[in-house]
């Protein structure tokens, strides 16, 4: 199921495609803070990042989290996909169900880090693309069970082209 919300006919600034990764652990969900001075600086927010030209959505994933996190995570489906519009300009995010392969995420290009249960999420003061994904994750608890996370179907996208 893809989560749309509503973008004016004309937006405004401009397009931003990101990739963002839903990592679950031990029944815990894997949360960045942005560093202050950032765009949206101090909120929390999905590990990931933005996408470069000729970059799959899931290879940017892979790199993103290398990048910031120091990990490598099996690039699962696509559980779903936000556009959102701000002042300055439009997002489209795509949330991936991950599966950590190796390391243990550290803040290397955020501020912090934190794992979070289902009914501590909302704590946490996320960017207003966030609020349909925040909604939905905690009203799906299959995805908190320790064993959801995503199957042999994951994979990685590393040296993989860009496709749509």
């Amino acid at each position: 199921m893809l989560l749309m919300d509503k973008v004016p006919a004309v937006s405004p600034g401009p397009r931003v495609e990101v990739s963002a990764a839903l990592l679950f652990q031990g029944g815990r969900l894997l949360i960045t803070r942005r560093p202050m001075g950032s765009h949206l600086g101090g909120l929390w927010e999905f590990p990931g990042g933005k996408r470069e030209p000729g970059e799959t959505f899931e290879a940017c994933l892979q790199r993103e989290l290398r990048e910031e996190l120091g990990i490598r995570v099996a690039v699962g489906p696509c559980w779903a996909t936000v556009e959102h519009a701000y002042p300055e300009r439009t997002v489209e995010i795509r949330f991936f169900l991950c599966r950590l392969l190796s390391g243990q995420p550290r803040p290397l290009g955020c501020s912090a880090i934190k794992w979070v249960g289902r009914q501590t999420l909302r704590r946490h003061r996320f960017p207003a693309a966030d609020t349909a994904i925040l909604e939905r994750l905690v009203r799906t608890p299959d995805l908190w069970r320790e064993d959801s996370v995503p199957g042999p179907e994951a994979r990685s996208f590393e040296s993989q082209p860009r496709g749509r």
